[in-house]
């Protein structure tokens, strides 16, 4: 864990409302720069409202986030995104009627940069190859795959410090989860810090540097991926082990 890195992103006390009902309840997380940080839990343990809610698509309703030592959490989605919070949410949320390219230059569109994105362009093109032999088709006619290649790439285009990534490996085949992931460890050694939201809670731990465990709204634990990961009740409730006939065999 590389602690010498300053922290980017802090949540303290992050809590989060649907009509009457809180889904996130009062939470702490910290993300440094070039970390690789995984939140994990069952379905609606409050995963991706946390990561909706950094990015600035649901309000929340108490605590504080602060980016770069900034509090920005009255600052509207595409203030954050200028800023450097980028978000590429569950289901890829790429526009199936647009070409391929045009879905990336949606990830520019608060830049004035020109030479930049084009540099940044390019950058998308040596990580994904397969999005630039598909720059001209419609989005819509690819694979679940290269639609997950696209919806990183765009959020890559608006220069992020901080990727918010909501189940990237969801649906996806085991080789093309492989080539995913080897993007995101990429972009963390290239200085950029990933907030990960997995399904797959045995892969998440095994790739990430530090994890945090959500459940009903609340971080219940926390720790390095290595030890989280072979932590017995992680273990039992997250990754389908019955820790406890494992320990009677032996």
């Amino acid at each position: 864990m590389r602690t010498e890195n300053p922290v980017i992103l802090e949540v303290r006390n992050l809590k989060v409302a649907y009509g009457g009902i809180q889904a996130v309840k009062g939470i702490n997380l910290e993300l440094r720069k070039g970390e690789l940080v995984s939140l994990i839990g069952a379905n609606g343990a409050g995963k991706t409202t946390t990561l909706n809610t950094l990015a600035g698509v649901v309000p929340h309703n108490g605590g504080e986030i602060l980016y770069a030592g900034q509090n920005v959490g009255k600052l509207p989605s595409h203030l954050r995104l200028r800023q450097g919070l980028a978000l590429v949410p569950e289901g890829r949320g790429i526009f199936t009627r647009l070409t391929v390219q045009e879905n990336l230059m949606t990830g520019a569109y608060t830049r004035r940069d020109a030479d930049g994105v084009a540099a940044d362009m390019e950058k998308v093109f040596t990580l994904l190859p397969r999005v630039k032999e598909r720059l001209h088709q419609t989005a819509g006619t690819l694979s679940g795959g290269e639609q997950q290649m696209v919806a990183i790439g765009r959020a890559l285009l608006s220069r992020p410090q901080v990727l918010l990534l909501d189940e990237p490996s969801m649906g996806l085949a085991p080789l093309v989860v492989e080539k995913i992931f080897e993007v995101i460890h990429s972009i963390t050694r290239e200085g950029m810090a990933v907030l990960l939201v997995e399904q797959n809670a045995n892969l998440a731990l095994e790739v990430s540097e530090r994890a945090y465990v959500m459940e009903s709204g609340r971080v219940t634990l926390e720790g390095t991926g290595h030890d989280l990961l072979n932590d017995p009740k992680v273990r039992s409730a997250y990754l389908g082990e019955d820790v406890g006939a494992e320990l009677a065999v032996a």
